[in-house]
């Protein structure tokens, strides 16, 4: 799956973004769309995440946290475009 329509990204998102249900509702939307990699929260309160797959769907699933679910408050995305490296599936991280 490392052809020129693959993508990664390897984002950290700030705000109110724990114990909002951000790396479940994020984990749901990989999967629909079909995005593979990992969400995990920080200690120091952002949460990591790699995305990978289709660019158009990696694209939109970052653009998606740019706003996070409805009771999250999202400071700011920073986004890292990486070599994909053939993850597979999409999982929460602890």
């Amino acid at each position: 799956m490392n052809d020129q329509n693959t993508a990664r990204a390897h984002i950290f998102i700030s705000g109110r973004v724990q114990g909002v249900f951000f790396r479940g509702t994020t984990r749901q939307k990989a999967r629909s769309m079909d995005v593979n990699g990992w969400i995990r929260n920080l200690r120091d309160g952002r949460v990591e995440a790699v995305f990978e797959g289709p660019e158009d769907q990696v694209r939109s699933l970052v653009n998606w946290c740019h706003k996070g679910p409805r009771s999250a408050r999202v400071d700011s995305v920073e986004t890292d475009w990486e070599v994909p490296q053939g993850e597979t599936g999409f999982k929460v991280r602890y």
